[in-house]
């Protein structure tokens, strides 16, 4: 079942004021909790790049067209 144009924007205004900020935590946490700080630079930049992207994968269907025009709604040329 897809989910209307409508129903996509709301989820994507739960997931980034509500998930990702949950997701930061998250991460942080788990980051401190390994210590990163023996490796190389290099591959620390390489893990909180994968970190800062790896959200928004599952996500990427919700945030498809989402700055664009309603495309069900009905044109209101005056």
């Amino acid at each position: 079942m897809a989910l209307s144009y409508k129903a996509r924007r709301r989820w994507a205004l739960f997931i980034l004021l509500i998930g990702m900020p949950i997701y930061i935590v998250v991460a942080v946490t788990i980051v401190n909790r390994v210590d990163l700080s023996a490796l190389p630079r290099l591959v620390q930049f390489l893990v909180y790049v994968v970190l800062g992207v790896a959200w928004v994968l599952p996500f990427k269907p919700i945030f498809l067209g989402i700055g664009q025009a309603d495309p069900d709604a009905e044109d209101q040329d005056p």
